[in-house]
């Protein structure tokens, strides 16, 4: 089969989307499927293109034997009026990158944005090929949720428009069961065309390694710090506020929180850092896979968080399977499918979205209880190697997709 992935994010950006394609991608190839992408000219977390990219409309390349069309799009970050620019612009563009591609037997489209479905559905209908629409948030419930949109003309066309592209879809695509069964019985999706293809790890890029004193030392880490490892986007739906209230309950220990990252939220938590003085945060810019594989290696545990919402339940947060991965326990602040997951496992501890107190005090007990600690992070990786490598999730997913 040929799958002609559209999206507008992918590598050498930083992400769990781009993350999550270039994963699927390369089990595709390896089950012998013939793979195209068609993709912006990368320029998240920043909001700039890449330098090597400036300058151009159209660019063609070769990722690991995969054709990739990239095409120009106003490049943005943040909310508002430029983030829609940015939305907009590469839903038009992706047409002449579509354009340039071949015709697949399947057109794979990622999802947020909303928008870029469109473009998607026109092109399937065109080529009069399967459409499946990947839903990797449940926009705009989400947004809408957080307050980050509210009720008004712009909301009922985003809410029409996600009923229109789940009606025209010839297959939905959902990163975890509780938004199936949200799919299915509220938004009354036919159960037949929702599918399950949920985030994965690469548990050969993450895995159990020792402690580099060498290593540590090169990057400036203190060697006497506990480190505490948050790897991913720092967005507004992460609630990282939690993480600055615990690392200020915890400055009488030796705790270093270490976020790795980009995200529209990240200047804000940064500014917030800086007004309470905190000492034991550091903040650094993202960082490719194979540096965060080995930042693992140096961690006490690693951090996941998100706000308190319905929707966000709905979740299984990508930056939480290459922790257990990497045989290290997890620290998960949220609610729903990820917490069940963390807790099915025995991964690591799990305390209520925005609970401060129980962040800290999970921390302690890591501190205090070594054993406990290296339990749970054998525990995530055991459970991984057998329900959550990415071979296992794409050729689930192939069966469904076959059936």
């Amino acid at each position: 089969m040929h799958f002609l992935i559209l999206s507008q994010y992918f590598l050498p950006e930083t992400g769990a989307p781009q993350i999550r394609l270039a994963a699927t991608i390369r089990e595709l190839r390896h089950l012998g499927h013939q793979v195209e992408v068609v993709t912006a000219l990368p320029n998240y977390p920043t909001g700039q293109i890449f330098a090597d990219y400036r300058g151009h409309f159209y660019q063609k390349e070769n990722w690991e034997g995969v054709p990739v069309h990239r095409v120009w799009m106003y490049a943005a970050q943040g909310a508002g009026i430029k983030r829609l620019l940015n939305y907009f612009s590469f839903m038009l563009t992706a047409l002449w990158g579509l354009l340039k591609a071949q015709k697949p037997d399947y057109l794979f489209v990622e999802s947020p944005p909303l928008f870029l479905g469109i473009t998607g559905y026109v092109c399937a209908k065109w080529w009069r090929v399967p459409f499946i629409f990947n839903v990797a948030d449940l926009w705009p419930d989400t947004v809408k949720a957080l307050g980050l949109m509210h009720e008004g003309f712009a909301l009922r066309i985003a809410e029409k428009l996600e009923r229109w592209l789940y009606r025209k879809a010839n297959y939905v695509t959902v990163v975890t069961e509780s938004v199936r069964q949200i799919l299915i019985n509220e938004k009354q999706v036919p159960a037949h065309k929702v599918l399950l293809l949920p985030n994965g790890v690469d548990t050969q890029l993450f895995q159990p390694q020792p402690a580099d004193a060498a290593f540590r030392a090169s990057l400036g880490l203190p060697e006497d710090k506990h480190l505490i490892l948050y790897a991913g986007t720092h967005g507004y739906a992460h609630g990282m506020e939690v993480i600055l209230q615990a690392a200020q309950l915890l400055t009488e220990t030796n705790v270093l929180f270490l976020c790795v990252g980009g995200g529209s939220d990240k200047a804000r938590i940064q500014q917030l850092c800086e007004q309470k003085a905190l000492k034991n945060v550091l903040f650094w810019d993202s960082q490719p896979p194979e540096l965060i594989a080995r930042l693992y290696s140096l961690a006490l545990a690693g951090l996941s968080t998100f706000r308190d919402s319905k929707w966000l339940e709905c979740t299984r947060p990508a930056k939480t399977l290459p922790i257990m991965a990497s045989g290290k326990p997890v620290l998960f602040s949220s609610a729903g499918e990820g917490a069940q997951l963390v807790a099915e496992a025995q991964a690591g501890i799990v305390v209520a979205p925005g609970d401060d107190k129980g962040l800290a005090n999970a921390v302690r007990r890591l501190i205090n209880d070594p054993a406990y600690a290296t339990q749970l992070g054998n525990n995530g990786r055991a459970y991984v190697e057998k329900h959550l490598q990415w071979s296992k999730v794409v050729a689930s997913w192939l069966l469904e997709l076959s059936t």
